[in-house]
């Protein structure tokens, strides 16, 4: 029997900010890489939402950049 989720050739994805695909901190294009969308549609998302949740996202995005590790450059 070959359980494949504990196979070392598995790979976890981790939150990390992105230090290639950035503008301000990293955030987005981390986020976009763990999801496996487009930054910039999640930059266009985030500023949005942003706008319409009255600076809720800002505070989100702020804690995400003090909390968030930064990835390391290959």
């Amino acid at each position: 029997m070959n359980n494949d989720a504990y196979s070392p050739e598995t790979t976890t994805k981790k939150l990390r900010r992105s230090s290639t695909d950035k503008m301000l901190a990293g955030v987005c294009g981390g986020w976009a890489k763990m999801l496996g969308i487009d930054a910039s549609l999640l930059r266009i998302l985030f500023v949005a939402s942003a706008i319409i949740g009255v600076g809720t996202p800002v505070l989100i995005y702020l804690a995400c950049w003090i909390l968030m590790p930064e990835e390391h450059a290959a």
